[in-house]
């Protein structure tokens, strides 16, 4: 409707236009609450890696420095010697002499069955761990532009409710509009009372001394702030330095 047309700048970062592709202030604001929901999930999933790491360096470390390798040796001789030619000699060297043994060992063994054999996660496992995570940052990015159907949808199967639905927008925006140019006159109006400071008299001084400095020292729309342009409306009255950009004015 005329009455609405065009938009003020302080309605159009309120309204998500479909066909614009970039992610709009309304939608900013969803998209970066379902963002932070993801942080603990990211956070417990550092946790784990980190932990799989630092076990993993703990197993390493004793598989690497708590190697032990036993030896043993041991030898033993006995030899019975019975001098004599008497038959009790030869007896002795008969029996005793079977006694006479000798034996050699040599064991060796280590820990090394007792030992822990980790394994790490290769690039390759640690990304696919957390490719899901990444899947589910990424769609929360990209939300907002199926978001955008909900509307067309809802239009689509209830036409009368979106009937009803555009008519309280209007009457709002009306309400709205009413309400804020109440509140900007009054806040131009207590601007007005107050004493200029002393860089913008100096601003004002050196705008009227030097007009070929007024490109570089720009004044701004005394309501939404933008700067000066060549479709800036200046206040009628002399007295008063208010400058506006043509939607405010």
């Amino acid at each position: 409707k005329q009455t609405l047309l065009p938009l003020l700048k302080e309605e159009i970062s309120s309204f998500i236009f479909p066909c614009k592709p970039a992610v709009q202030r309304p939608e900013r604001q969803h998209m970066v609450m379902e963002l932070i929901r993801c942080i603990p999930l990211l956070l417990f999933l550092l946790f784990v890696c980190g932990l799989d790491h630092f076990i993993f360096t703990i197993l390493s470390v004793i598989q690497n420095h708590s190697f032990i390798e036993y030896s043993y040796q041991a030898s033993h001789h006995l030899s019975v010697n019975v001098m004599g030619t008497s038959l009790m000699a030869q007896l002795l060297r008969g029996t005793i002499g079977a006694l006479n043994t000798s034996f050699e060992s040599e064991v060796e063994t280590s820990n090394l069955v007792c030992l822990p054999r980790p394994t790490g996660m290769t690039r390759q496992q640690y990304l696919n761990t957390c490719l899901p995570l990444g899947l589910l940052a990424l769609l929360c990015l990209a939300q907002v532009y199926p978001f955008r159907l909900r509307r067309a949808i809802a239009a689509f199967y209830f036409p009368k409710r979106e009937k009803a639905r555009v008519l309280f927008l209007y009457n709002k925006l009306l309400r709205q509009r009413k309400n804020f140019l109440h509140l900007q006159r009054g806040r131009v109006a207590r601007q007005a009372w107050q004493p200029p400071e002393l860089g913008t008299v100096l601003l004002r001084w050196c705008r009227r001394r030097w007009p070929w400095l007024r490109r570089c020292l720009r004044q701004k729309c005394t309501l939404c702030g933008t700067p000066e342009t060549p479709q800036h409306q200046p206040c009628p009255n002399p007295d008063c330095f208010a400058l506006y950009c043509e939607s405010c004015w």
